[in-house]
């Protein structure tokens, strides 16, 4: 099944994407899809499913960056599942902290500007940031 979401992102979703918001939602279906492969293979297959899904998220953050603003629930959703990648499949959790860390606290800051129906889908992913971070932090404090 992922194989062939791959293959209909690669050979038509993400090449007509015609706005930054959907550039970004496809990139980040790309790079889910391949960390899911990463998660569940071993060796060459994972190494190669994890550089695709490293490249997809980098490849979607640079194009959210230009394009959408920091409280936007696809920024906040890209932000959430790229920093659990580079937590649980690359052994990087100082990354994954940085990057959780900076996206909540940059939605935070401009939490009173956000419209109501786009506040009623951000603040959920804001809490799994939050959440995720409480845990991966005390899970270094246990590592020290």
């Amino acid at each position: 099944i992922c194989d062939t979401i791959l293959k209909l992102l690669d050979g038509s979703l993400i090449s007509k994407a015609s706005n930054g918001e959907s550039k970004v939602f496809y990139q980040k279906m790309k790079a889910d899809y391949c960390r899911y492969i990463a998660e569940f293979t071993a060796g060459d297959a994972k190494t190669k499913a994890a550089k695709s899904a490293e490249d997809a998220y980098s490849d979607a953050q640079q194009i959210a960056e230009k394009d959408l603003p920091v409280k936007h629930p696809i920024r906040l959703g890209l932000a959430l599942n790229y920093s659990v990648f580079l937590y649980e499949v690359m052994s990087k959790p100082d990354e994954a902290c940085t990057m959780a860390r900076k996206a909540f606290e940059d939605a935070i800051a401009e939490l009173d500007d956000v419209a109501e129906d786009s506040y009623k889908d951000s603040t959920p992913i804001m809490q799994f940031l939050r959440e995720n971070l409480t845990l991966w932090t005390s899970d270094n404090d246990d590592d020290r």
